[in-house]
């Protein structure tokens, strides 16, 4: 899961409660059993003394789990063979004497311990065995197959679903890595000849999350022994005689030998039985690094991308004679069907390179051209100056000796950016799973007192740097006019002035100010109105079941979708988007639904003006389509207040 650097976010202290409800959480799911006073030898447990010791003994151990000062921050990264995106929080501390390191993480609501804790940490949970040339296997991001565990016995705890760590048999008592059982381990009776996944390995010595330090210092040093795992040292060996790495008798699929050469691979045989993982062979391995691309770099990947595009199609589509292509080809269905999926994007900075407008054509059209002059394409311009392709050489020597290389799917974060997904972005009917369909959305607004409020909020001991919803910020002006006396005799719902709110919130800046001060009362709804509107903005907004505490308030007016219709070539009206991102919805998907919804052309391109480093999708839909983007915004949650229309077509703004 860490083998590539994760996105963590700045650390932040853990207040003492939080910390202590971590730790307490962590012995729970652990179970691990809390000092116990010392009963005296008559029977009887001294009172006093003894509960003293035992409420320290469980602060120590509170502390060793988690240690006083430890600091926790949010982190987003990538895991599986699918680049999924995952999310979670590691929480930093050092034990005395040591460097800070990540001793937890905290993923889908469950605590994982990092190597650093369970090497301070014996039993702390199950620990399996594999010979050392499988473990380097696992710390290379493999997971661990069913007959690369040495035994049985295994522990009683390693059942399915459970955290388990993974050591060695020349290191028995050093775990090195830490996964989770996908079957139940402890019923095991017999390895050989068994098949499948046995754990999928989460972290390990020598990923990222290993490395990471404050300092920029590498990962701590791996001890050679650690007292307190309880290991039967003489039956490990004698299981690990049962564990063939050359075992060559069984060919059914997942079962080679760990040292098979690459000529049995490119035979067809499968990869070995004990690991799994590994980069498959049969494809041309193209990585997009992320470093600043030449021009002539940029050309070659939008070349590839379409020779790959129209191989794949030919390749699926046999029977046809164009090979499920409808001709004419307008110039935006080549880009957003016949390139962007075929990118070889991994991550969205590598999006914001990956433009045609930073290839020597700088536009589609030019590309189309090129591509024609080499014979692969037949073009032709049309009124409004349109370029559309009217043919494809299905037979041309680059379509027929291009050898394909691996594209990212499309949950992986570079299709999100745009790239990736293949022939499914061409294939008529197909529809890629996208999780924003039928998710729910609620966004809080919230506000922050600025300085001139603060003696108003100190008076009902209020933080002034708190962030309060509506109804909170309603309280607090009521329990501030009633601590002070400040509501009406003979109407409730007048409020005097005095002279903190006369400084504070009426203070001339408004023609109205001087008529409230002069009469020295105000409407009650009408102060918290305007004390609300003095507060700076914040918004959060929640999917599906996140709540408030989850996830961190930003600053300002919570955004919006931006929808705009407008005249392009003449007389043609187009659709832009954009701004879906914020409310978790990945622009492709969306513009692959809109194209079949709208039947025309659609394009997702960066939106002109927005930062490379977080680079904000402009979706276009050929026609005057806000109903049917309006429609598909609903589908996901998105509700009509937060969706923005600007009608240039007629030079007026709707909502």
């Amino acid at each position: 899961m860490f083998k590539k650097k994760p996105n963590i976010k700045p650390l932040s202290s853990i207040r003492s409660s939080d910390r202590r409800k971590i730790a307490e959480q962590i012995i729970s799911d652990f179970h691990i059993e809390l000092p116990k006073p010392e009963i005296s030898p008559d029977g009887e447990q001294p009172e006093a003394v003894d509960q003293s010791s035992a409420a320290v003994g469980i602060g120590a151990l509170r502390a060793s789990l988690l240690p006083e000062g430890s600091q926790s921050a949010r982190f987003t990264t990538t895991a599986g063979p699918n680049l999924k995106q995952v999310s979670g929080t590691i929480y930093v501390g050092s034990h005395s004497g040591d460097e800070q390191r990540v001793l937890w993480m905290k993923i889908s609501d469950r605590l994982v311990p990092s190597v650093y804790t369970l090497w301070k940490h014996p039993q702390l949970v199950p620990l399996l065995h594999t010979p050392e040339i499988v473990l380097r296997k696992l710390q290379g991001g493999a997971d661990l197959m069913t007959p690369g565990l040495a035994g049985p016995p295994f522990p009683s705890g390693a059942v399915k679903g459970a955290i388990v760590a993974v050591a060695s048999l020349e290191k028995p008592s050093v775990p090195m890595v830490v996964g989770i059982c996908e079957i139940e381990v402890a019923a095991l009776q017999d390895v050989r000849g068994a098949k499948g996944h046995a754990v999928q390995g989460s972290h390990w010595a020598g990923d990222e999350i290993w490395a990471w330090s404050l300092s920029g210092k590498p990962g701590g040093d791996v001890p050679e022994h650690i007292e307190g795992w309880a290991i039967d040292e003489p039956s490990i060996s004698e299981d690990a005689k049962h564990l063939s790495l050359d075992d060559r008798e069984d060919d059914s699929p997942g079962g080679v030998s760990i040292n098979a050469n690459k000529e049995q691979k490119s035979r067809g045989e499968p990869h070995n039985q004990y690991v799994e993982g590994e980069e498959a062979e049969e494809y041309d391995q193209v990585n997009v690094e992320e470093k600043e691309l030449s021009t002539k770099e940029i050309d070659e990947i939008f070349w590839r991308a379409f020779l790959y595009a129209v191989q794949h199609q030919k390749n699926t589509n046999k029977t046809d004679p164009n090979h499920g292509v409808k001709f004419p080809l307008p110039q935006s269905l080549v880009i957003s069907n016949f390139v962007l999926p075929f990118l070889p994007i991994t991550a969205p900075s590598q999006a914001s390179m990956l433009q045609i407008k930073k290839t020597s054509w700088k536009n589609a059209k030019k590309f189309i051209k090129a591509l024609d002059k080499d014979k692969i394409v037949k073009c032709k311009d049309r009124d409004g100056g349109e370029c559309v392709i009217l043919d494809i050489d299905w037979d041309d020597v680059q379509v027929t000796n291009f050898i394909p290389y691996k594209i990212p799917k499309k949950d992986t974060p570079g299709a999100e950016s745009g790239g990736g997904g293949g022939g499914k972005a061409i294939a008529a009917g197909s529809s890629p799973s996208d999780s924003s369909i039928g998710q729910s959305l609620k966004v809080i607004h919230l506000s922050r007192p600025k300085n001139q409020l603060a003696p108003i909020f100190e008076a009902t001991n209020a933080d002034v740097k708190a962030l309060y919803l509506p109804s909170e910020l309603r309280s607090i002006v009521l329990g501030y006019l009633e601590s002070e006396k400040l509501v009406s005799e003979t109407n409730k719902r007048l409020v005097k002035i005095d002279p903190i709110l006369a400084n504070a919130v009426f203070d001339g800046s408004s023609s109205l100010d001087h008529e409230v001060l002069a009469k020295g009362t105000v409407p009650r709804d009408a102060l918290i109105d305007r004390i609300t509107q003095s507060c700076s903005p914040f918004w959060v907004l929640l999917r599906n079941e996140e709540t408030r505490e989850e996830v961190k308030a930003r600053a300002g007016n919570a955004p919006k979708v931006h929808v705009t219709l407008e005249t392009r070539s003449g007389n043609k009206t187009v659709t832009k988007l954009s701004g879906v991102e914020v409310f978790h919805i990945n622009p492709q998907p969306l513009a692959e639904e809109l194209q079949k919804a709208c039947a025309g052309s659609s394009s997702v391109n960066q939106l002109a003006g927005s930062s490379p480093k977080n680079p904000v999708q402009e979706i276009m839909v050929q026609g005057p389509q806000k109903d049917a983007v309006v429609r598909a915004l609903e589908k996901r949650g998105v509700h009509r207040q937060w969706i923005e229309v600007l009608d240039k077509t007629k030079g007026k703004k709707k909502s």
